[in-house]
């Protein structure tokens, strides 16, 4: 398992060590890509991409061995590779619908918030095929996981990772890793110990890896744990774990690495062995030393510390760089140094968690466990926080409030806090997703998400971040139905409703919005009612059903008015208008519009009464009364040179231009023109 759903390799990465042993398998998977693919129904050659099937138990080396194959054959895929993990650190499937909007993002494809997960595979066949791409799935549960991201073209290519066959894909015939062979196994030993310690006593080595059963897993840990005594020798290794008692409810096959795993753990003091523990509550299994330091209760240098004790030792990893593709996103490696704290971000093995959460259910007590759930979710409340307020202009209350927060939480530069936003994106919305899961601790979840969508809308806007906003209103609407929170679950309904509408799915927004005000009535919350039957109306009005549009208006306006709420009333006075004008019903309209001026007046918001009499002298020339029209539009001028409002005016002069030469006179018309033009600037005019 890696850090992140959905990696896209591009070049300037650091070099890996050389690939060891795995002959036999990399010549059985060459060949399996090289014979005839054929359905077996029709005996024809197969429509869709070749999927090569890499099997085996969790630590065998399997994700090695399926990136290794990839690296040889990515050359033959100029779409480049797409790397995606279907398992979430703690053994749960990952959504379809989530790991398809992953790999859409990590390639640029940019797919419309909420959309269905049928839609979402569908662009994700679509896309990948249009550029003959090799797509990685790692820790596959099922074939019902890899089947809809197949591309139905037999230029792609899909490497998959699983446990075991995927029955129910047509022609994939797994590859099985078992362990290493002696002389692999006795170099992965060699890189961690240094090649003296193996080479003054071989048999001790082999007899090592075989105590290991060739695992990789097994025999980093192992070879960790000879580095960290250097007096130790090998032998004695070896001998300490043959002595070791088999754990009879680990499977036979686990069993090398259960035994490897224990002698690591328990050579480990106190403090570093519960932060080990404590890091399998870290979301995404990603781990810095902020996190490390807020599940630990400990500083941050002595968490970074014990996080480089916990990498030699081999229970920790080197977190792989973030996904880098899309338009807008920075390069990796540039504005992010720094933003993990002291010694960089690390993965924690998939194969390991298990294990760990072992010794957790049997040393850490429940109450420990939230305590220390809870003080990594407020850390990165306050983390996100700083990364919004850094945002804020010079002197504003929130760049004043983020003086007084400790210089370990802060960001210098706002491209830093954003560089931190966009590498920890996965793990802070899977952070938003198990602090609700939780259910214990609503009140820091709907904090957390809070802190996130606006640091989100702040570095990226609400549109580039709709897809990811759409999910946490959606987790702020589950923590809301799950506490009878009326007032929040309006909230969160009438904002997936805004963002279903803006994707077309009007009907279902409409659904949301009539549920939005349903909750804002059971709240007594004036505000959501309101919006929702103004939202309703402008669903209604998408829908071009205008006399429900107009009635739902109607009753937001009756809101209003008897709140004494004028420049909402103003506001939905224009919407009525316009409504009106869509049906043809110019005269309704052109009294809704007047209203609306003179709501407008009473507020003394000049470049609004411009712009209202401007929509009056619209539908005027709607209502083919092209005099009338002239003479409101001239009134509208008048109003935005009171409001000193320059790019109004020139609108104003070319929509004045438009109507003088539908009544026949081009000399006044191209007056106007010049007018504009000299309003607007030379480029401006051009455009």
């Amino acid at each position: 398992m890696t850090d992140q759903a959905v990696d896209v390799d591009s070049p300037g990465q650091a070099a890996e060590p050389p690939f060891l042993g795995r002959r036999r398998e990399l010549n059985d998977l060459r060949s399996d890509l090289e014979r005839a693919g054929l359905n077996t129904i029709s005996g024809r050659k197969q429509p869709r991409a070749r999927v090569l099937l890499v099997a085996g138990r969790p630590g065998s080396g399997r994700t090695a061995l399926a990136d290794e194959i990839t690296r040889r054959l990515r050359g033959g895929y100029p779409g480049g590779v797409v790397r995606a993990v279907l398992t979430e650190p703690g053994g749960a499937p990952v959504p379809a619908e989530r790991c398809a909007r992953d790999i859409l993002g990590a390639l640029g494809v940019e797919a419309p918030p909420g959309e269905a997960e049928d839609g979402l595979t569908q662009r994700v066949r679509e896309t990948l095929a249009a550029r003959k791409a090799l797509l990685l799935l790692d820790d596959a549960t099922d074939a019902e996981q890899v089947d809809p991201l197949v591309p139905d073209t037999a230029d792609c290519l899909v490497v998959a990772v699983s446990r075991g066959p995927l029955t129910g894909i047509p022609d994939v015939r797994p590859c099985t890793v078992g362990g290493l062979d002696s002389a692999a196994a006795v170099e992965v030993l060699g890189r961690r110990t240094g090649a003296v310690r193996i080479t003054v006593d071989p048999q001790a080595a082999e007899s090592l890896a075989e105590e290991c059963g060739g695992q990789p897993a097994a025999l980093l840990l192992a070879g960790g744990w000879l580095a960290a005594r250097p007096t130790a020798s090998v032998a004695d290794l070896a001998r300490r774990l043959r002595e070791l008692p088999p754990d009879l409810d680990v499977p036979e096959g686990d069993r090398p690495l259960a035994r490897a795993f224990r002698l690591a753990y328990e050579s480990l003091p106190p403090t570093a062995a519960r932060l080990a523990r404590l890091l399998t509550l870290a979301p995404a299994g990603l781990t810095d030393a902020h996190v490390a330091s807020a599940l630990a209760g400990c500083s941050v240098q002595d968490a970074a510390a014990t996080l480089r004790d916990l990498v030699d030792l081999g229970m920790l990893r080197p977190a792989p760089a973030p996904a880098v593709t899309g338009p807008g996103r920075l390069p990796a490696g540039r504005g992010d140094e720094g933003v993990h704290g002291p010694g960089g971000r690390y993965v924690l093995p998939g194969c390991l968690v298990p294990l760990l959460r072992a010794r957790s259910a049997a040393h850490d007590r429940p109450g420990e466990l939230q305590l220390a759930r809870a003080r990594m979710l407020e850390r990165t409340v306050r983390l996100l926080r700083s990364c919004r307020a850094i945002t804020e202009p010079e002197g504003s209350t929130a760049r004043t409030q983020l003086a007084a927060v400790p210089r370990a939480l802060r960001f210098p530069t706002a491209v830093a806090a954003a560089a931190w936003l966009r590498v920890h994106r996965p793990a802070l919305l899977a952070a938003a997703r198990l602090a609700v899961a939780d259910g214990e601790l609503d009140t820091l979840a709907r904090r957390l998400v809070a802190a996130l969508v606006r640091a989100l809308a702040a570095h990226e806007g609400t549109e580039a971040a709709a897809p990811d906003l759409y999910g946490l209103h959606r987790l702020v609407l589950d923590v809301a139905e799950r506490r009878g929170l009326h007032r929040e679950r309006a909230a969160a309904l009438l904002n997936i409703g805004d963002l279903d509408a803006r994707t077309g799915r009007t009907r279902d927004a409409l659904v949301r919005y009539r549920a939005a005000l349903d909750a804002g009535r059971s709240a007594q919350d004036h505000y959501a009612t309101g919006r929702a039957m103004e939202s309703v109306g402008g669903a209604y009005q998408d829908l071009e059903d205008f006399p429900r549009a107009c009635d739902w208006y109607g009753r937001a306006l009756a809101q209003r008015l008897s709140r004494g709420e004028r420049a909402d009333e103003a506001r939905l006075y224009g919407r009525l208008g316009a409504v009106h004008a869509q049906a043809g019903a110019y005269g309704e309209a052109l009294r809704e519009w007047r209203a609306a001026v003179a709501c407008y007046r009473r507020l003394d918001d000049l470049p609004s009464v411009a712009r209202a009499l401007s929509e009056v002298a619209r539908v005027q020339e709607y209502a083919d009364r092209p005099h009338d029209s002239l003479r409101t539009c001239e009134e509208a001028l008048e109003w935005a040179g009171l409001a000193e409002d320059e790019r109004l005016r020139a609108a104003l002069h070319l929509r004045l231009a438009d109507t003088l030469e539908r009544v026949g006179d081009p000399a006044a018309a191209a007056l106007h023109r010049t007018r504009a033009n000299r309003l607007l600037g030379p480029d401006e005019a051009r455009a």
